[in-house]
């Protein structure tokens, strides 16, 4: 499975074909369709273990933040650290793994968009909470601020893909938390 995902991973949906996988894999066709029925439902299973391995390291390093400042500056360096991981596929597969949706893909488009809104709802829970103990002002919008902290994330995981390194993503992490009490 983790062969597959890096497959995904760096090739995307869409250019990830089913000789790809079966090279990658070291499995025949039918056993991939043995397995899991289809690419689509392998693609699935693939973000599940993305999201539980690669996704968990920023996550958890986040939610073991005390504040909501703190938990959002993590959240922007551990993926810089995560997005340019030696010997793994630059940026993040959820980001960049269907970014189009063809009629092949329009539920995987689908399901990567459920998940990248996951994670605005995570970070948005985390304003919330932040706004409750007077850390974030009353009359700030933690909605348009947790968006703008994702496209920040995630204009961070296209740089890595396109080979910017972790001390430049670490910059654009610094310059967005720049923009903090501005906007809290």
């Amino acid at each position: 499975m983790k062969k597959a995902m890096m497959t995904f991973w760096s090739q995307g949906y869409d250019r990830t074909s089913m000789s790809d996988l079966t090279e990658s894999m070291g499995l025949n066709s039918p056993s991939i369709y043995a397995a899991f029925g289809s690419k689509d439902q392998l693609f699935q299973e693939v973000v599940e273990l993305y999201l539980a391995t690669e996704g968990q390291l920023i996550w958890s390093a986040v939610k073991a933040e005390s504040n909501a400042r703190s938990a959002t500056e993590k959240m922007l360096n551990m993926s810089a650290e995560v997005f340019t991981q030696p010997h793994k596929p630059g940026g993040c597969l959820v980001t960049l793994g269907a970014i189009h949706s063809g009629k092949k893909s329009t539920e995987i488009h689908q399901l990567l968009s459920e998940k990248r809104n996951n994670a605005t709802q995570m970070l948005k829970d985390i304003l919330v909470q932040g706004k409750m103990s007077g850390e974030i002002s009353e009359k700030s919008n933690v909605e348009a601020i947790a968006d703008y902290y994702i496209a920040i994330q995630q204009g961070m995981s296209i740089k890595a893909r396109d080979g910017a390194g972790k001390d430049s993503l670490l910059k654009i992490a610094e310059l967005a938390m720049n923009t903090w009490n501005t906007l809290t």
